[in-house]
């Protein structure tokens, strides 16, 4: 419920932000009409705080009506004028998890967008599983901003009533969903890496304790449930060509004033020699067992002559043997590549948690107990020092 108090003053500023037009002026008093979705942002600007939102306690709510799990559709830059923005691989990763949880529950897979201008997204929406996407177009949706974006979407929550919703544990995503959740006053489980359906709720598994555990989180009194997922954690599907979304167009009543922050200047550098292992297709990774940085430098080697990165465990940056853009793991980075070599490294929760997703893992140590043989396909017990080597002379004579 929404009240303006005698506080009011009739200022109307709170009128050319409601993205819904909701508010008019009546006897130089704001009043909120059906159209209200209790995004906040009448609250947020009003100078007097004359407005306030009184919300359920949620163990009362009625949530039969809340269906559909949505999925929030984040875009990012390509510097091609004809097509300057194009969707992030981890939006069609959460699809491929959604559309499992909403097979199970019977509901809509649904892709929410925002955006200054289509390109066509909805094609490829429709062939990674959506069934449906919400579309918001306008100007000032050219660039993400919290303001903005978190009240189109508490606006689109409050309307539609979703069960549950999917972000990207991106900086995007990191910074969107807080703030929808916190408008909401809903839960949010950050950087899950399971999602599953347990008694109709959503299941949300993510490592807690610095990692050396795994924790398993319902909402029962949360609507939606929400979860930012890391990316390369949810196996992507094959996209379905031909497959159609229903496109459900909404509109937004978006005013400049609402952006309580403004980008005076935008740079975009692209480094060349940058490491970038989120994407890379061979992973070669050593840990502790290496011992020195100049034995690490064997493993680059390898991966040269494999077309593949390197990695690192934790352990293996905190020595110095490589620096922070190559570590693997929960504080580091998730990856799924199709081969992953592992030497030395015996596999805590936190490594185990970035890279199980790997389509092979091979993993080498002389631990015939190290945890990192239990989601390796090969294992080997051995001398990384003594192996590494010959795999190098093995594939320079061409075995």
């Amino acid at each position: 419920m929404i009240e303006v108090s005698k506080k009011c003053i009739g200022c109307t500023k709170c009128v050319p932000v409601c993205p819904f037009a909701a508010i008019n002026m009546i006897d130089k008093k704001a009043v909120m009409n059906e159209a209200c979705t209790l995004c906040g942002a009448c609250v947020q600007v009003c100078p007097v705080q004359a407005i306030t939102i009184t919300r359920e306690e949620a163990s009362a709510r009625d949530f039969s009506g809340f269906k559909g799990v949505w999925v929030y559709v984040e875009l990012t830059e390509t510097g091609d004028k004809a097509h300057p923005k194009k969707i992030k691989p981890v939006t069609f990763e959460l699809l491929g998890a959604g559309r499992k949880l909403a097979d199970e529950l019977g509901e809509d897979l649904c892709a929410v967008l925002l955006t200054d201008k289509n390109h066509n997204y909805e094609k490829d929406l429709g062939a990674y599983g959506a069934d449906k996407v919400y579309m918001v177009e306008h100007d000032e949706l050219f660039e993400y901003n919290t303001d903005v974006f978190s009240t189109v979407i508490v606006g689109l929550v409050n309307r539609h009533k979703p069960s549950s919703m999917l972000y990207g544990a991106t900086i995007q995503g990191r910074d969107l969903a807080p703030r929808v959740a916190s408008t909401l006053y809903v839960g949010l489980t950050a950087d899950c890496t399971a999602l599953a359906i347990k008694d109709g709720l959503l299941l949300q598994s993510r490592p807690a304790f610095g990692g050396n555990i795994m924790a398993d989180i319902l909402a029962p009194n949360s609507r939606p449930q929400m979860s930012t997922v890391r990316p390369n954690v949810m196996k992507m599907n094959e996209p379905v060509l031909g497959r159609t979304a229903v496109v459900v167009r909404e509109s937004a009543k978006l005013d400049k004033s609402l952006r309580r922050v403004k980008v005076l200047e935008r740079k975009i550098v692209h480094d060349a020699g940058a490491v970038k292992i989120e994407g890379a297709s061979i992973i070669v990774s050593g840990g502790r067992g290496m011992k020195t940085k100049e034995k690490f430098k064997q493993l680059e080697e390898l991966s040269k002559l494999l077309g593949g990165v390197v990695g690192a465990s934790r352990a293996a940056v905190d020595l110095g043997f490589k620096d922070k853009a190559h570590q693997v793991g929960q504080s580091g980075t998730t990856v799924s590549p199709k081969l992953y070599l592992s030497f030395g490294i015996s596999g805590a929760v936190q490594h185990i948690v970035g890279m199980k997703a790997s389509d092979v893992i091979v993993a080498v140590n002389k631990d015939p107990n190290a945890p990192i043989f239990n989601v390796a396909k090969y294992g080997i017990v051995g001398d990384a020092h003594e192996i590494v080597p010959r795999l190098i002379e093995a594939l320079k004579n061409g075995k």
